[in-house]
């Protein structure tokens, strides 16, 4: 017998995926504003082109390796190819909404994955490798990624905890861009002279609208509109606060504080808290994001520190974020908000499946990148030659200038 469609469910996951969507172009303001002029028409229109490739990717197979019948723990089936079987019946993963809304609402995070991605290329990457590398990465990384996560697959398997993408979304994007930086080489003339951001109002109206669209982000993952949704919503922006706030700080002790970084350290805390907003109490969230902003800036430092150009720190924000996260799950999980606990409540095994995960991810997403890049830069090239490099992608690539 078929459960009844809810109403004000899938009202709630229609918001929501709504709100997801408006975080992949702002990530291309964030990304934006801090690249130089001559590149801003470029950076966001990635984030824009990523929207469009994971969309039509997804509806094709994407979702179907994502979710589709379980193969072996590993990758799901293509019997949903073309959303072949997919109606506004009852989801089968997601309670009572209607399944189309579910495929939509996965959509829009496997896009804003992608957009994140982007940050590794930044000012130098040729579009048409771009496109292969961007299609290659989702489907094979995000899609396994997805399916042993949240289809049955092995970690779900074995107990790995993670509500709205803290290995899925961002240690994937983030251990990725590490990769792909490492594979394309830095910007010319990087060391050599400062790459500031041109517009620093433009990169904090893109992390408003990440703050914004966040809450539907992992607010929207617990399917409904219910307490769990709401205690989501309430410990995101918790942690995004302290992140916000000990970034903020960390700066400060060196010398001015950062408004930038301000912003940096809320999506820190944002990231951080992704796994863990289904599992943990507001003093949870408060822990998580004050530890957040002060690791996320520390592998910022260590990355400018050994010279890797990953241009707007998908790595030091999403990677190093993401993992923090993931473990921390593992140690703040509270049974007064779900049926899990933590170390911290005397579940070791808890704790060690989640540093399983998440290492395993780690490895898996940059492992696979490497491999994909170096293939794509073998056979395509990469990145863009110096003049084009020179005078700028918005003009090399696309013809266009931000500014006139």
């Amino acid at each position: 017998m078929q459960l009844e469609i809810n109403s004000g469910d899938t009202a709630w996951v229609l918001v929501s995926t709504a709100m997801v969507m408006l975080m992949t172009p702002g990530v291309g303001l964030f990304y934006g504003g801090l690249v130089r002029s001559k590149t801003v028409v470029s950076m966001i229109g990635l984030s824009f082109l990523a929207f469009a490739i994971a969309s039509i990717q997804w509806v094709l197979f994407g979702y179907s390796l994502s979710f589709g019948s379980d193969i072996s723990g590993i990758i799901g089936g293509l019997n949903y190819f073309a959303l072949s079987g997919v109606g506004l019946e009852q989801a089968p993963l997601a309670g009572n909404i209607p399944h189309l809304i579910y495929v939509a609402f996965q959509l829009v995070f496997a896009a804003v994955t992608l957009a994140i991605l982007t940050s590794a290329v930044a000012e130098r990457v040729r579009l048409s490798s771009f496109i292969v590398l961007a299609l290659l990465w989702t489907t094979l990384v995000y899609d396994p990624l997805a399916h042993w996560v949240w289809a049955g697959g092995w970690m779900a398997q074995m107990g790995a905890l993670d509500f709205a993408g803290g290995t899925v979304v961002h240690i994937s994007s983030g251990f990725s861009a590490l990769a792909i930086a490492l594979v394309i080489g830095k910007r010319m003339g990087y060391g050599s002279y400062i790459m500031e951001p041109h517009n620093i109002p433009m990169a904090m109206i893109g992390a408003g609208l990440l703050w914004f669209g966040w809450f539907g982000f992992n607010a929207g993952s617990a399917l409904g509109a219910n307490s769990l949704a709401a205690s989501a919503l309430l410990v995101t922006n918790t942690s995004a606060a302290a992140g916000a706030f000990t970034w903020l700080l960390a700066s400060w002790l060196k010398g001015k504080p950062s408004a930038l970084g301000m912003v940096s350290g809320g999506i820190a805390g944002l990231v951080a808290i992704t796994p863990a907003a289904g599992y943990v109490d507001v003093t949870g969230a408060l822990a998580i994001g004050a530890i957040a902003g002060v690791l996320c800036y520390m592998a910022l430092l260590f990355r400018v520190g050994r010279g890797l150009d990953e241009s707007c720190d998908a790595w030091a924000v999403h990677g190093m974020g993401g993992l923090w996260g993931a473990v921390a799950t593992g140690i703040f999980a509270t049974a007064s908000v779900n049926s899990y606990t933590g170390l911290i409540y005397g579940n070791f095994n808890q704790f060690a499946v989640q540093i399983m995960a998440a290492g395993a991810s780690v490895v898996y997403a940059f492992v696979v990148t490497l491999v994909l890049a170096k293939i794509v830069d073998r056979v395509m090239g990469l990145r863009v030659t110096e003049e084009e490099e020179y005078v700028g992608l918005d003009i090399s690539q696309h013809g266009e200038k931000a500014y006139a």
